[in-house]
C-alpha cells in the first residue's frame, strides 16, 4: 500500500529537527510507483522553487487539511472516546503511584484537537498536565493560537514526544499509528515502554471491509481540500491488522498488558 501525500511532502531531520527541503519530482517519482497518479497530480500542482516543494504553501495546506479533519473529531465526539480510556487509566495510574504528576502527551497533535478538548472539558481535573507535540512548526503554531483565543490550560510544543526532557506518563495519538510501517511500527512502540512512561494509547481506523467505504463517502461529502480528502480514504486502505499491531506492541512493550478496545460495531464496523 503506497504512502499518503502527507508523509512525502515534509522532512524533518530526526535529531535536529530542522526542516529538510523537499523536491517535488522526487516525491511524484515516489506516488507513481506505486501507482497513484492522482497523488502524483495533486503534488505537480504544489508551487515549487527550482523544483523544491515551498514551506509556506505545503504548510498552508496541511493547516487547511487538518482544519478540516477536526470535523471528523467532533462529528464522531472523539474527545469523549478519549476520556473513557484516560480516566480510568489515570485512577490506576495514581493508586501505583500516589502523588506523582500525571503528563498526558498526543505524539503528532497537528492542530491540538484532542488536547484542547481535553482542556476545555476539564474531564481529566486540574492537576492532570495536556501537552500536544509535532515536528510541524506551523501546525503548533496554530494550536498555540488556538489554545490561546480560547483560553485552556495545555500547551503545545515542537519536537520529539519520545524525547522530552520531562517524559510523559501516557502517550496518546490519533490517526498516527498506521503512518509507521514495518520495523517503524515496533520501534514506535518500543519509544514509549520507558521506565517514566505508564501506558500508551493510540486511536485508528478499524480495518474492516466496511472502513475504506465509510471513509470515501465522508470524506466526499465533508471535505473540501483535495489532499484531505486523498489522505483520509487511503488511511483506511492502510489501517494495521489487529494482528500486526498487537504483535508490534507486545514485541516492543513486553512489560505492558496490551490489549485492543472499542471492537466493532456488528453494523457499523469501522470506527
Amino acid at each position: 500500500m503506497g504512502p499518503e501525500i502527507s508523509d512525502l511532502i515534509v522532512r524533518h531531520d530526526p535529531v535536529s529537527l530542522a526542516r529538510i527541503p523537499v523536491r517535488r519530482d522526487d516525491v511524484v517519482d515516489t506516488l507513481l510507483a506505486h501507482h497513484n497518479a492522482e497523488a502524483a497530480a495533486l503534488v505537480q500542482a504544489m508551487p515549487a522553487t527550482d523544483g523544491v516543494l515551498d514551506a509556506a504553501a505545503v504548510d498552508g495546506l496541511l493547516i487547511r487539511a487538518h482544519s478540516e479533519l477536526q470535523r471528523l473529531h467532533e462529528e464522531f465526539q472523539h474527545g469523549r472516546r478519549v476520556v473513557r480510556l484516560l480516566r480510568p487509566l489515570i485512577a490506576a495510574i495514581r493508586e501505583v503511584h500516589p502523588g506523582a504528576p500525571v503528563r498526558v502527551v498526543d505524539v503528532g497533535c497537528g492542530l491540538g484537537y484532542v488536547v484542547r478538548w481535553l482542556a476545555a472539558s476539564g474531564a481529566l481535573g486540574p492537576d492532570v498536565d495536556l501537552v500536544g507535540c509535532d515536528f510541524n512548526t506551523a501546525l503548533i503554531a496554530g494550536a498555540q493560537a488556538l489554545a490561546a483565543e480560547e483560553q485552556l490550560p495545555c500547551r503545545f510544543v515542537v519536537g520529539n514526544a519520545f524525547a522530552m526532557a520531562t517524559p510523559a506518563t501516557i502517550h496518546l495519538s490519533t490517526g498516527v499509528v498506521h503512518h509507521f510501517r514495518n520495523d517503524a511500527l515496533v520501534d514506535f512502540f518500543a519509544a514509549q515502554a520507558g521506565p517514566e512512561n505508564r501506558a500508551f494509547v493510540h486511536y485508528d481506523i478499524t480495518p474492516t471491509w466496511a472502513a475504506p467505504v465509510g471513509a470515501w463517502l465522508f470524506h466526499k461529502a465533508r471535505m473540501r481540500q483535495p489532499l484531505a480528502r486523498h489522505d483520509g480514504i487511503l488511511s483506511a486502505r492502510r489501517a494495521h491488522s489487529n494482528t500486526t499491531l498487537m504483535q508490534a506492541a507486545r514485541s516492543a512493550a513486553p512489560g505492558m498488558a496490551i490489549g485492543l478496545f472499542e471492537p466493532p460495531h456488528p453494523l457499523l464496523p469501522m470506527l
